[in-house]
């Protein structure tokens, strides 16, 4: 049976969505910030306005897809995330 690598808590979610913004867009440019609170994490994701459009897709579906992934891992943590993308 493989073992899985896990993540530190802490960064997992920073990684996470790091790694998934890495292979849609062209650019090194990504600067995630972090604020949590007791039951919450908010990641505010700052991308190029050039690529802002494919992080976002249309109507908005890779955005939901990524949020959708990140609340899953959140939920793990009994946390809810809430993630900004702001260009």
């Amino acid at each position: 049976m493989p073992r899985t690598r896990r993540l530190p808590k802490d960064a997992a979610m920073e990684d996470l969505l790091k790694y998934i913004v890495e292979g849609l867009i062209d650019t090194d440019e990504i600067k995630i910030s972090k604020r949590t609170g007791h039951h919450s994490i908010t990641l505010d994701l700052r991308i190029p306005q050039s690529e802002a459009g494919k992080v976002i897709g249309r109507n908005g579906r890779v955005v939901k897809a990524i949020r959708d992934v990140l609340g899953i891992v959140g939920a793990r943590q009994n946390k809810r995330v809430h993630l900004e993308v702001n260009s």
